[in-house]
This record gives structure tokens, C-alpha cells and sequence, in this order.
């Protein structure tokens, strides 16, 4: 993994994501070098020098698109907008939930992804869930021809959002593979904690097959061939999702979690290595439970254990080699515990990928580009 800020993990994390959704190495360099020696503080530390700094080249990204937008270059200035974007999203998905500048930068980063994407005549719809009396936002990544053809339903990390998936390629690489992509801020990630106050929770099949039932309402989407696929902690949400509703055609993951909630009591005596700075307080806002303990009590539910069993249909997991936050195993007990799945199939990235992290964030386009081909072909294969 590229590290420019030594034996800081969860600095070095933000800026590998910032340059897998797009980032400009330049335009990151910027904004990382003067905060070098605030780095060497820890992460909690000095995460709002890192926010001034990232957002001060995340605002001349964003003039400089605005210029281009005046002079009539649209093109341009849509690419720039939404590189500005990825700079206010990675910047506010760094601090703590009372850090109160993050809530403009968030705005920012909404308004200027959209805006980007309209520019660039990108097919992007915005899309309300119906959820429990309330409702979760997501986005559609379509190719504009009104063509049903298969779709996934993307689900996210703890701490992702779906601008940042889709950023990261995976709507386009679908997209070239004749798959659509819904992109979800599931509750506890996104806009619906953020904005909608909706906590995560650990039988995910009930916002999951509300996801599936908004597909069906798209004539552009083939019905039979619905899929559903999952980062990180969505490596537990996903396969979750598929073994409780077996509509779903089939399910991929890209960084297993298969014992999610141990591995939280395992940060206990070893810290490790944190998605994000502020760890307990963000992982418990994202539960809405205030304390440490209950939370840890209701993680201890988050298990693939006895349900990974219950998936019939096709299963893909990948995983890097060298994974410092979900340890590999829990690959193989997914793999292992999937009796039931016609078609199971284990891949662990190696050094040979160059992309061994979590989730390939140190190269963004192995794990994506695999699971992308594997998805299409799976599909073609059904009757």
C-alpha cells in the first residue's frame, strides 16, 4: 500500500481510497505535505489538520471546475467536480460525528458528485428505499437505454458511502459487462445516518429485500437476474441478505467479514489496524447504542456463523492476502460453511495482484474487475 504518512494506517487508508475513487496523485500530494508531521501524532489526533487541508485543495479542485464550467468546457469541469467530491467525501469520512465542519463538507461532496456526473452525461439516478415506516437514499448507475438487464445491489462498508463505491469504478466496470448497479447508503453508512438518522443493524435482511423490491419496479432491470454484492462490513450484510432472501440470483463479496462481531471484541486487547480514526465512537454512532459495552453485546449477533449455510446460489468471495483489519480466515469459514451454494468459489489476492489490503485499497481495480467478470459470466450462465 502506497504510505506516505509512516506507521499512520488509517491516514495512509483515506489516501489509497481517495486515489481508488479517482484522486489525483498531484492534488492528494498537496494536500497530505503539510500535514507530515501532524501524521506522527495518530490518527485521532490530528484529523482536523488533515480535514483543513484536504478540503483547501478539495475547494481550488472545485473553483478550477467551475472556471472550466464558465468557459463552457463541460467535460472538463465534470471530471474536476467530481474529483472535488471524492476530496470533501474522504475528508468528512475522517471525523468524529460532534467535529461540526464535517457536515458542510458532506453537503458539498453530495452536490458536486451529482453535478459532476450531470456534466459528464453520466446515467445516475437518485432513488428512495421504503424502509420500516422511513426510507434510505441510493443511487442507480444505468446505461440510459431502457434495456432490462441484470443488476446488483451494492451494499456498503462501516464507514463507506455510494458515491465512493461507484467513484471507485465498480458502476462503470459493471456497466461494461451489461450489468447495472444500486448503489445503497444502507442504515448506519451514508446519507442515512448522516441525514436520515436510520442506525445499522445486524439482520440487514430487512432493508436488503427492500432493495430487491425497488428493482422490481425498473423496467430496466431483467427480474430473474438480480444479484447483490457487498465491501467489508458488507462482506457480512450481503451474504446475510442472500441467505435470508433467496430471490437474490446471486452474491459476491470483496473482503470477507465473516465473524464480525468478534473481531470487535478482539480490538479490545489489540487495537489494531482502524477503518477510521475516533473507532469506538464512530462504530457506536453508527449503531445508535451510546455504550461501549451494549454495543459489544449486540456486535456479538453480527455472525455468518449458521447462515452462509442457507445460501443456494452462486457465491463469490475475495479477499487480500495481507488484509491488516479482517484477517483472512474469515474467507475461508464463508467458503467453507457455503455447503449449499451450486457454484462457491474462494479467491485470496496476492502479491502477485499487487492488491493484498483490505479490500484492494492498495490498487482498487483487482478485486473490483474479478468479481465484475465473475458476476457477468455468472449471469450468462442462467436459463
Amino acid at each position: 500500500m502506497f504510505e506516505p504518512f509512516p506507521g499512520n494506517y488509517v491516514w495512509n487508508l483515506a489516501t489509497n481510497l481517495a486515489l481508488v475513487c479517482g484522486g489525483n496523485h498531484g492534488e492528494i500530494d498537496e494536500a497530505n505535505r503539510p500535514i507530515m508531521q501532524a501524521a506522527k501524532s495518530g490518527a485521532d489526533a490530528g484529523s482536523a489538520l488533515m480535514f483543513d487541508s484536504w478540503i483547501a485543495v478539495a475547494d481550488q479542485v472545485s473553483a478550477n471546475a467551475a472556471a472550466d464550467e464558465a468557459a463552457g468546457h463541460h467535460l472538463s469541469a465534470g471530471t474536476k467536480y467530481l474529483r472535488a467530491s471524492g476530496y470533501y467525501l474522504a475528508a468528512e469520512r475522517m471525523q468524529s460525528r460532534d467535529y461540526a465542519p464535517r457536515w458542510a463538507a458532506y453537503e458539498l461532496g453530495l452536490d458536486l458528485y451529482h453535478r459532476g456526473a450531470a456534466l459528464r452525461r453520466l446515467h445516475i439516478d437518485r432513488v428512495e428505499i421504503p424502509y420500516e415506516g422511513s426510507a434510505y437514499t441510493a443511487i442507480f448507475v444505468h446505461d440510459g437505454s431502457g434495456t432490462a438487464r441484470p443488476a446488483l445491489v451494492s451494499v456498503n462498508g462501516l464507514d463507506s458511502m455510494k458515491e465512493q463505491v461507484n467513484m471507485a469504478g465498480h458502476g462503470a466496470s459493471n456497466l461494461e459487462r451489461g450489468i447495472n448497479t444500486l448503489f445503497v447508503d444502507q442504515p448506519g453508512t451514508g446519507e442515512a445516518i448522516r441525514k436520515r438518522g436510520l442506525p445499522a443493524i445486524y439482520d440487514a435482511e430487512r432493508w436488503g429485500s427492500p432493495a430487491f423490491d425497488y428493482l422490481l419496479t425498473r423496467g430496466d432491470v431483467d427480474h430473474a437476474r438480480i444479484g447483490i454484492f457487498g465491501l467489508s462490513f458488507g462482506g457480512y450484510h450481503a451474504p446475510r441478505i442472500a441467505a435470508r432472501d433467496p430471490r437474490y440470483a446471486l452474491c459476491a463479496v470483496m473482503g470477507a467479514n465473516h465473524v464480525w462481531g468478534k473481531r470487535q471484541r478482539e480490538r479490545l486487547s489489540n487495537e489494531g489496524e482502524n477503518p477510521v480514526p475516533h473507532y469506538w465512537d464512530h462504530v457506536m454512532w453508527v449503531f445508535g447504542i451510546d455504550d461501549r459495552d451494549r454495543f459489544l453485546s449486540y456486535a456479538d449477533q453480527i455472525t455468518l456463523d449458521g447462515e452462509v449455510e442457507r445460501i443456494t446460489v452462486p457465491f463469490l468471495i475475495t479477499h487480500g492476502e495481507n488484509d491488516r483489519q479482517i484477517p483472512a480466515y474469515n474467507a475461508q469459514m464463508s467458503y467453507d460453511q457455503a455447503v449449499n451454494s451450486p457454484k462457491r468459489q474462494l479467491r485470496i489476492f496476492t502479491r502477485a495482484d499487487y492488491e493484498v489490503e483490505h479490500c484492494g485499497a492498495d490498487n482498487g481495480t483487482g478485486m473490483r474487475d474479478y468479481i465484475a467478470d465473475w458476476c457477468a459470466q455468472t449471469f450468462a450462465e442462467m436459463p
